[in-house]
């Protein structure tokens, strides 16, 4: 049928809505067997198949970045990107660079086997030209979303915490989420995490619930055309 990109906000109600979408349409979900896959396939082990996504990604310093960038701290066999997948692997630093290598060549994998929702590691941009995939983007006003994380950490490991702390640190948190996740699509994909051109659609979920979400995405699934095979 498809495949389904999906960038959130922090705090946005992605993540469910990713869930419920492969509930309703009966679709996997991209995860670290793909990764696992890739690696697999190009010669490294398991322990080395990281999956680097913006959710694990920090915004570094200037310093930090050409430390973590030139330091050979482990050699390894990674995969050199090519949106071809017709190169070969050779051996390389262990960086953020290879190990996100893997996790673009998984993202085309994905792709390939169809039926897939890939949320976040850069899909919107890796995939903006391939057939037979919907871009959308979650979003939700500030207040929503501190209230949404305020409930989570409240709900985990903070619940003895004031509600004003409860607060202070959810809004803290999206800021710097958010940021990151700018951050990992400009600098791995060249991109603008914002660019509203990336996607098909600009869901909110102030105005939505993650049902009617659901549906209004289910909705332009089905309206797409039949896609030849990506074999």
């Amino acid at each position: 049928m498809a495949v389904i990109t999906i960038s959130r906000q922090y705090g946005s109600g992605g993540d469910q809505i990713a869930d419920l979408l492969c509930q309703r349409l009966m679709y996997h979900q991209f995860d670290k067997r793909l990764i696992v896959k890739a690696a697999q396939e190009v010669g490294l082990s398991e322990r080395i198949a990281v999956d680097y996504s913006e959710d694990t990604h920090k915004v570094q310093s200037f310093l930090e970045r050409l430390f973590r960038n030139t330091a050979s701290s482990a050699q390894m066999l990674a995969w050199t990107e090519d949106p071809s997948l017709a190169s070969s692997p050779e051996k390389t630093d262990l960086t953020d660079l290879a190990v996100l290598g893997l996790v673009k060549r998984a993202v085309y994998a994905a792709w390939k086997l169809d039926n897939m929702v890939i949320v976040g590691r850069g899909g919107q941009v890796l995939l903006k030209d391939s057939a037979g995939v919907l871009h959308i983007r979650i979003e939700a006003p500030m207040e929503d979303r501190i209230q949404r994380i305020k409930g989570q950490l409240k709900h985990d490991q903070y619940k003895y915490n004031a509600d004003i702390e409860a607060r202070r640190m959810a809004q803290d948190l999206i800021l710097k989420r958010d940021v990151a996740s700018a951050d990992y699509i400009k600098r791995y994909f060249e991109a603008d995490w914002d660019d509203l051109m990336l996607y098909h659609a600009v869901l909110n979920t102030g105005k939505l619930t993650p049902e009617q979400a659901v549906e209004s995405i289910v909705t332009m699934v089905h309206s797409m055309e039949p896609e030849p095979s990506r074999g």
